[in-house]
C-alpha cells in the first residue's frame, strides 16, 4: 500500500458552541460567573469538611472528593472556552487537545464511580446502621477513593491512546468548545472503527453499570425506608439521600438526553455539553449544603474562626 504524503495536525481550531454568533460577551460572562462560583463553592465545601471534626465520616470523605471533582472539571474546557471568547486564539495544540480529551473521561468516569460509591454508604447506612462503621471502616474508604481515581485512570488512558495513536493530517476544525472523542475522531485520516467501538463500549459498560449499582442500592434503601415505622425516621432517612439523588439526576439527565434521544437535535447537542461541563458542577455545593445542617454549621464556624484569625 502506497503511503499517502501528508502533514500531519500540530494544533487543532476550536469552533465553539455552534449558532452562538454574536453572543461572545454573554457567554463570556455566563461562563465566568458559574466557574467562579463552581470554584468557590466546592473550596467552602473543602474547607468545611476539613475544618470541621464532626465531618470526618465517611458520606462527608466522598463528598470532599467529589468537590475536588467539582473542582476540576470545567477547569478542563471553561479557561480556554473564555480566552477565546475574550478575543485570543482558537487554536488548541495537539498535546492539549490530548489532555483534555484525557481529564474529561478521567473525570467523568470519576464521577460515575464516586456517584455509586456514595450510594453504597447510603445504602450501609440506612439497610445496615448496627455494622456501618464497621463496612465503611477508614480502610474500606481510602481503598474505595484510591480505587475510583485509578480505574478512572486507566479507563481515560485507554481512550486517549487509542484515539491519538490515529493520524491527523487535517482539517483540524473541531465542531465544539472542547476536545471531546467523537469530534476528534471524525478529523482522522485513518479507520477509526477500533477507537469508535471501544470508546462507545467502555463509556457505554461504565456509565450503565454504575447506573445498575445505583439503581440496585437505592432500591434495598427504600425497601429498608419503608419499613421504619415512625414518619420522623422515614423523613431523616430519606433526608440523608436526597441531596445525592439531586446530583445523580443532574449527571445522568443529560447523559439519557444526548444518547436516548431518537435524532439529533441541533441546540440540544449544544446545551447538554455545556450544562453538564459548566452548570452542574456549580449546583453541587448548593444541593449539599442547602438542607444539610451539619455542612452549614460547619462552613460557619470555619469562616467564624478565618475572620478572628485573620483580625488578631
Amino acid at each position: 500500500m502506497k503511503m499517502r504524503n501528508h502533514t500531519p495536525v500540530t494544533e487543532f481550531l476550536l469552533m465553539g458552541i455552534p449558532h452562538t454568533t454574536g453572543l461572545e460577551n454573554v457567554l463570556f460572562v455566563f461562563f465566568l460567573a458559574f466557574y467562579l462560583l463552581t470554584l468557590l463553592g466546592n473550596l467552602l465545601i473543602l474547607l468545611a469538611i476539613l475544618t470541621s471534626s464532626n465531618l470526618h465520616t465517611p458520606m462527608y470523605f466522598f463528598l470532599g472528593n467529589l468537590s475536588v471533582f467539582d473542582i476540576f472539571f470545567p477547569s478542563v474546557s471553561s479557561p480556554k472556552m473564555m480566552l477565546y471568547l475574550m478575543g485570543q486564539n482558537r487554536t488548541i495544540s495537539y498535546q492539549g487537545c490530548a489532555s483534555q480529551i484525557f481529564f474529561y473521561h478521567f473525570l467523568g468516569c470519576t464521577e460515575c464511580f464516586l456517584y455509586t460509591v456514595m450510594a453504597y454508604d447510603r445504602f450501609a447506612a440506612i439497610c445496615h446502621p448496627l455494622r456501618y462503621t464497621v463496612i465503611m471502616n477508614h480502610r474500606v474508604c481510602t481503598v474505595m477513593a484510591l480505587g475510583t481515581w485509578m480505574g478512572s485512570c486507566l479507563h481515560a488512558s485507554v481512550l486517549t491512546f487509542l484515539v491519538f495513536k490515529l493520524p491527523y493530517c487535517g482539517p483540524n476544525q473541531v465542531d465544539n468548545f472542547f476536545c471531546d472523542i467523537p469530534v476528534v475522531l471524525s478529523l482522522a485520516c485513518a479507520d477509526t472503527s477500533l477507537a469508535q467501538t471501544v470508546s462507545f463500549t467502555n463509556v457505554g459498560v461504565v456509565a450503565l453499570t454504575c447506573f445498575l449499582l445505583i439503581l440496585t442500592s437505592y432500591t434495598r434503601i427504600v425497601i429498608s425506608i419503608l419499613k421504619i415505622t415512625s414518619s420522623e425516621g422515614r423523613r431523616r432517612a430519606f433526608s440523608t439521600c436526597s441531596a445525592h439523588l439531586t446530583s445523580i439526576l443532574l449527571f445522568y439527565g443529560p447523559v439519557f438526553l444526548t444518547y436516548l434521544q431518537p435524532a439529533s437535535i441541533s441546540w440540544l447537542d449544544s446545551v447538554v455539553p455545556v450544562f453538564n461541563n459548566i452548570v452542574t458542577p456549580s449546583l453541587n455545593p448548593l444541593i449539599y449544603t442547602l438542607r444539610n445542617k451539619e455542612v452549614k454549621l460547619a462552613l460557619r464556624r470555619a469562616l467564624i474562626q478565618g475572620v478572628h484569625t485573620c483580625g488578631a
